[in-house]
């Protein structure tokens, strides 16, 4: 599976090194992080490392492999 998750402002590239798993790229105000989720535990770790670093989360889809 691959997931796409958009948080709100610019992310450094120390706060993006929490999630060595996925690239990133910085957009309009935003920063997408995008790669492979290998299963719904990983995916809710992902939720949780945002939600512990106070990231704001605007959206998270599965994207097409």
């Amino acid at each position: 599976m691959r997931y796409e998750i958009r948080v709100e402002g610019r992310m450094s590239e120390t706060l993006a090194k929490a999630f060595p798993e996925l690239d990133h790229v910085l957009v309009s105000g935003q920063t997408i992080l995008f790669g492979p989720v290998v299963d719904d535990a990983h995916l809710y770790g992902l939720l949780v490392r945002c939600q512990s670093l106070g990231l704001r989360l605007l959206e998270m889809r599965r994207v097409p492999e």
